[in-house]
């Protein structure tokens, strides 16, 4: 019987021919963490005396590639222009001669050779090449008096037509849709803000026999947007004056070009509702708010039904402070893997600490979907507001892209996502969705300062039938900081903005209003110029934690286990002390143990001592290798609950008190899931303090040990007094306090964890 392989889901250092890690000589460019490709670049600009009355083409022939210009447009000077370019790749090129062909309805009208020999080289930060004319000559060899106005260099991926010209790996027919998909883009995230409706109350509304009911009535308060709609509960006050005193909050972009829908409701029947009033308003006419002060307090007028407005003496108000508040941090990604951490307004944005280049090298083994052998593959990264899709790679299962791009790092505790999809909008015009190969995240604060990082990262997939490596992405990733005070300073600053804890929103507030921005981004994105498609966007905001699986469910407990189980480890090491099986550290106990004794208020000297020696043990023993995602920690290689993980909700079990009960147990199961995945987060944080995953974060920890045990060491006497002022610290008064968490907290939010590694 063979013995299966196992599956290598490793990190792979690589050795690129980049610039970054060799001693360069001669011209360079900025793309430095990717390989130079060569490319052979033609721009046709225009052309002059053609005996042709319609709009003739250019058509480039190089062996078997064949590009074709659009048809020219005529200006008054008896001109033909396009101003388009091509790029050829070099190493595939198929003959030594570039023949350029005009022609018209079929016809060539004239036709020019070059050599590709003949192409100079052309290296940025150089001007573009400048065009010139070249005579034209008929079928026969000659001259008929037309020229044509080209330019031809040998370039690199810096290039400036780079990202417009047509490229000689699109030769394959797509369609139009298709054509838009295969150039890479850049793009960015709408603005995103909270709107918050405050509904205070309602008076001189008009209700139909409102002494003869024997229920009182329920009324509610409901605004909408024309992408989402909520009511507020019913009104404590039975009375034609009701009152609430309710948010309502909704998300919305910039440039706010909605209006807001508000109706006040009577509930007549179980499912019936009577509109009493509603009123419109704009949001361009909304203030904005970027602290915790209380919005204006405005009364609107209440528009009533048709008919009724005749026998009103008093118009209908309502009672509403409406702002739109920019202290918040929008929230459409996961919690665990946010990129970004700024709020909406500008105005509170600080300085960036650095920046984040990424060069996406290449791919090798990815799986192609059957019946197909080969894959047209693109990458997407997000980080931040800003969006990037690589340029398409068709028919190829180690593409190479050698693209690189740049970002503003505002917060180096945050994490930048890679997804590697399968383009299918190149033959069907996007009757198939993009399909995912894999995705990887990198946390920003695992990098060092200014080391370029090569690696082969793998694209692990699971699905319903097991776990399964689709290939592998080649990056390069380089963290530039000018100041590193400025990093040292984040870790005592809250991770999110101020207004999230002096005013804080409720986990359904949270959960809701990220699926609302995650739709309102997907939306946006979807109808830019080559638009990222739906199942792009929500793959890379996905959030699983949420999702029930007994998969997951079963690893967060296995944390928690792990743990847990160092309270055991202690006794482990007590026993291991009574053994003497090292000697040394007996040796070691028994000195410390004498000097408590005879110097017990130097006890906490000797904590913090003993507590620089292990972080700088841990500092010194660091991982070297970045975080990746790791099976076993997610038991994702032996696990059988993957067709229940992978069930819809609710699920498609027949029987209707078996699907309550089916449905019931998971919505306890996701509860008790998320609850130990979070200990277990926050357990691993705490552990991450003298691991030297974090290496600032550990040398800070090291720095202070070493302050406070020479301070208590020098001085020991003030240690009751330092316990006093902790103690009087915590049971301060109210209003004494700033309402933000302390710095230590703050310290433990942004350690990493084993998060960054499940699945």
């Amino acid at each position: 019987m063979a013995i299966q392989k196992k599956e290598d889901f490793s990190l792979k250092e690589t050795k690129p021919s980049i610039s970054a890690k060799r001693s360069s000589f001669g011209p360079t460019t900025s793309f430095d963490l990717v390989e130079e490709m060569l490319y052979l670049y033609v721009k046709i600009e225009k052309a002059r005396r053609l005996p042709v009355f319609g709009n003739p083409q250019v058509e480039l022939k190089i062996g078997n590639y064949r590009g074709v210009t659009r048809p020219a447009v005529k200006n008054g000077q008896e001109e033909f222009k396009w101003y388009q370019a091509f790029a050829f790749t070099k190493d595939r090129l198929q003959d030594t001669s570039v023949q350029v062909l005009v022609g018209d309805a079929g016809n060539v009208i004239g036709k020019f050779n070059f050599g590709v020999s003949e192409a100079l080289k052309r290296v940025p930060p150089d001007p573009p090449l400048a065009a010139q004319w070249f005579p034209l000559l008929d079928q026969k060899g000659n001259a008929f008096g037309g020229e044509l106005m080209l330019a031809f260099w040998t370039g690199t991926q810096a290039d400036e037509v780079y990202n417009v010209a047509w490229h000689s790996d699109a030769a394959a027919a797509l369609s139009p849709e298709g054509l838009l998909s295969i150039r890479s883009k850049v793009h960015y995230s709408p603005k995103l803000w909270y709107l918050r409706v405050n509904v205070v109350a309602a008076q001189d509304l008009v209700i139909k026999d409102m002494n003869e009911r024997e229920q009182p009535p329920l009324i509610f308060v409901q605004a909408s947007l024309p992408h989402s709609k909520l009511k507020s509960n019913a009104s404590s006050t039975k009375t034609a004056n009701p009152k609430w005193n309710e948010d309502l909050m909704f998300v919305v972009t910039e440039p706010f070009d909605d209006t807001l829908v508000v109706e006040v409701l009577e509930q007549v029947k179980k499912d019936a509702l009577l509109v009493l009033g509603s009123c419109r308003i704009p949001l361009k006419s909304v203030g904005k708010r970027n602290d915790n002060s209380a919005a204006a307090s405005l009364w609107y007028d209440l528009k009533v039904m048709e008919g009724e407005e005749k026998n009103l003496k008093f118009a209908s108000k309502i009672n509403m402070r409406i702002s739109l508040d920019g202290g918040y941090h929008v929230q459409d990604e996961p919690t665990d893997f946010a990129s970004d951490l700024r709020p909406s307004a500008k105005i509170l944005w600080k300085q960036p600490v650095g920046v984040l280049e990424l060069g996406i090298v290449s791919a090798s083994g990815l799986s192609p979907r059957k019946p197909k052998t080969s894959v047209d593959a693109f990458c997407v990264v997000k980080y931040g507001p800003k969006w990037v899709r690589t340029r398409t790679i068709i028919d190829n299962c180690s593409p190479k892209w050698n693209e690189q791009y740049m970002w503003d790092v505002y917060d180096h505790c945050t994490v930048i996502t890679i997804a590697v999809f399968e383009n299918k909008y190149l033959h069907n015009g996007g009757g198939i969705p993009d399909w995912e190969i894999g995705k990887i995240r990198i946390r920003l604060s695992n990098l060092e300062f200014g080391k370029v990082y090569t690696n082969y990262h793998p694209l692990v997939g699971i699905d319903s039938s097991g776990v399964k490596k689709r290939g592998e992405v080649q990056l390069s990733i380089r963290f530039s900081c000018p100041s590193t005070f400025n990093v040292f300073h984040r870790y005592i600053q809250p991770l999110w903005p101020k207004l999230h804890y002096i005013l804080p929103l409720s986990v359904n507030q949270i959960c809701r209003l990220r699926d609302e921005a995650v739709k309102l981004t997907a939306s946006r994105l979807r109808r830019a110029e080559s638009p990222l498609s739906r199942e792009v966007v929500h793959h890379l905001l996905d959030d699983n934690k949420y999702r029930f699986s007994v998969r997951r469910a079963r690893a967060n407990y296995r944390r928690c286990v792990k743990l847990f189980q160092c309270l055991s480890s202690y006794k482990h090491r007590f026993d291991q002390l009574r053994k003497w099986t090292n000697p040394w550290h007996n040796l070691t106990f028994v000195i410390l143990l004498l000097g408590v004794t005879l110097y017990p208020s130097r006890a906490l000297a000797y904590m913090f001592f003993v507590f620089s020696g292990l972080g700088a043990w841990s500092y010194w023993k660091r991982p070297r290798q970045l975080p990746h995602i790791d099976t076993e920690l997610s038991l994702a290689c032996s696990v059988d609950e993957l067709a229940e993980e992978f069930d819809f909700f609710p699920t498609n079990g027949h029987g209707d008190i078996l699907l309550m009960r089916y449905n019931r147990l998971r919505s306890i199961g996701v509860n008790i899931q998320t609850t130990l995945g979070d200990i277990a987060t926050t357990g691993e944080r705490v552990q991450s303090l003298l691991s030297g995953r974090d290496m600032r974060a550990t040398l800070l920890v090291v720095v202070f040990s070493i302050f406070a045990g020479l301070v208590f060491f020098i001085n020991p006497y003030p240690v009751r007094y330092l316990v006093f002022g902790a103690i009087c610290w915590v049971i301060r008064p109210p209003n004494v306090r700033i309402g933000l968490p302390p710095y230590f907290l703050n310290f433990i939010r942004r350690m990493p964890s084993k998060i960054d590694s499940m699945l």
